[in-house]
């Protein structure tokens, strides 16, 4: 049957190909042990016992399978099962024994080096066999032209340099290694640590999880096949989650199946490395992963600065013109005048200014000029105004513009009262008393911007001429209103009047003193 001729076409590919070199993996791994217990370095006999305990697992599966009398059920999955169960020891072993060459060349021992050199080269001999275990064959054709490409092929490494193994170092980063094999993870966390990366380990995809959720990586290197969460399951739940799904992975496996690696790739994984890793190969894809990483995190950090700074820009903007303004400007208005037929126009004055300015120092006087405005400013935005300006101790606030509003005249009687009464209360030092002057007056303006350098929110018209001289023909602490306010709010609002007064540049007007609201007017 297949199955049987399978379990003997495998059986003699291992006599032939395996058992010696399997045997001289152990061999020099003794040799080498009881060179290192007698004359050091005794820093070397940890890893030289883990490569021997390597040796010994891959006799072991040798025998197992040579001993066999039971023919595989699925004759694929045997072959890939028995090439990923290979793969795993010759990890171990090609990667503590490249570890233990570098330190013997770099300590001069040139006996030391050479027998290592001997071991790995019956590594590699094992590894580089272990694919034809999957019988895979080609037809003429095919042969034909890889034969045709041959020359194609070698120009191609011809005109590549060789990398330099001590060549300059990519950038260091935090690296989670998820794999369920110890001698796995403690290979790879020694070889990483010698890159200048900082390495945690996780035995499963339940650790990973929990320590990818509590601490930031910049890569993960995560096994494919562990027993209670399958990497591909562990890759699917990080790339689901915000907070997680910028972390580059690199899968790692001694499957290398085509259906694998693109599965994989397509749930977000960058890379995949098979098992067990060409070490040269394992940190330039993992100085190109942590790069790419580290552009991706300086492109959204320039990206943020960029946020804030326009947020800046915008709040600055917006703390001299309305946010209508602003929105039409943005969308290219580059000149912006509003006819408005009808809006309400505040001014408020300190009274006797001019002789408290003379007896303050410059801060004092400045710093006392900001709480005031400032308190004004919070009272425009309750009642929804626009402040226009301030003009030294005047200042200037309109409601119904730019946004139009019906109730505009309700609105500005309210500021100027929630202003008089507000004013009431500030005082400089527990002692000083402050008295505003207010004006109210309705009606139509034309409102725009003006200035191509230092924008500028301004409002025009008699409207507004009218407000600022009911103000300055006021009196302190009261609020001075015109006949066309006092007519719109009726009897909504408690008025005084004062009858009529000479205002100039409109000639004679009767004028109020707005006192409330019915409900909470005085008298």
């Amino acid at each position: 049957s297949e199955a049987e001729r399978t379990l003997r076409a495998v059986r003699a590919h291992l006599r032939q190909e395996f058992v010696a070199p399997a045997s001289a993996i152990v061999g020099y791994a003794e040799m080498l042990l009881d060179d290192a217990r007698r004359l050091g370095p005794p820093e070397a006999v940890a890893d030289l016992e883990r490569i021997r305990t390597a040796g010994l697992a891959l006799q072991a599966l040798i025998g197992e399978v040579l001993a066999s009398e039971t023919s595989p059920a699925d004759p694929d999955a045997f072959r890939s099962k028995l090439r990923h169960d290979l793969r795993t020891p010759i990890n171990a072993v090609k990667g503590y024994g490249e570890m233990l060459l570098e330190d013997a060349e770099a300590d001069g021992r040139p006996d030391f080096a050479q027998d290592l050199q001997r071991l790995l080269t019956a590594a590699e001999g094992m590894l580089s066999r272990i694919d034809t275990l999957l019988e895979v064959t080609a037809d003429a054709a095919i042969a034909e032209t890889e034969i045709g490409a041959r020359g194609l092929v070698s120009r191609a490494f011809e005109s590549m340099r060789p990398a330099a193994r001590d060549s300059q170092r990519g950038p260091a980063g935090r690296i989670l290694v998820v794999d369920d094999n110890e001698s796995n993870r403690d290979l790879l966390a020694r070889q990483l640590t010698r890159d200048g990366h900082m390495i945690a380990l996780a035995a499963n995809g339940t650790e990973a999880l929990e320590l990818v959720g509590g601490q930031p990586f910049d890569l993960v290197l995560l096994d494919l096949m562990m027993p209670d969460i399958s990497g591909y399951e562990v890759l699917l739940r990080l790339k689901a989650e915000p907070g997680t799904r910028d972390i580059p992975v690199i899968m790692i496996s001694a499957l290398d199946e085509m259906d694998s690696i693109v599965r994989c790739i397509e749930a977000g994984a960058i890379d995949y490395l098979p098992k067990p890793f060409d070490r040269t190969l394992l940190h330039a894809r993992i100085a190109s992963s942590l790069e790419n990483k580290l552009l991706r995190d300086r492109e959204r950090q320039i990206l943020e600065e960029l946020r804030i700074e326009k947020d800046r820009n915008d709040a600055l903007l917006l703390s001299i013109l309305p946010q209508a303004v602003v929105d039409r400007i943005k969308a290219g208005d580059s000149l912006v005048a509003d006819q408005v037929p009808e809006a309400t126009i505040l001014f408020a004055d300190i009274v006797g200014f001019t002789r408290l300015a003379a007896g303050l120092p410059a801060a004092d006087l400045v710093q006392f000029l900001n709480t005031v405005f400032s308190t004004f400013d919070r009272l425009a935005q309750q009642f929804g105004a626009e402040r226009i300006k301030t003009i030294g101790d005047a200042y200037m606030v309109a409601t119904g513009l730019p946004a139009r509003r019906a109730d505009h005249v309700e609105a500005g009687a309210r500021l100027a009262l929630a202003i008089r009464d507000a004013a009431a209360e500030l005082r400089r030092d527990g002692a000083l008393t402050l008295a505003i002057r207010i004006g109210l007056h309705c009606g139509p303006v034309v409102a725009g911007v003006i200035g191509d350098r230092k924008f500028a929110y301004d409002v025009w018209g008699n409207t507004v001429n009218l407000a600022s001289r009911l103000e300055s023909h006021g009196v302190p602490g009261k609020i001075h209103c015109s006949d066309r306010i006092h007519r719109r709010l009726g009897d909504r609002f408690a008025f005084d009047p004062r009858g009529e007064i000479e205002i100039k540049g409109s000639g004679s007007a009767h004028t109020f003193f707005l006192l409330g609201e019915r409900d909470s007017a005085a008298g």
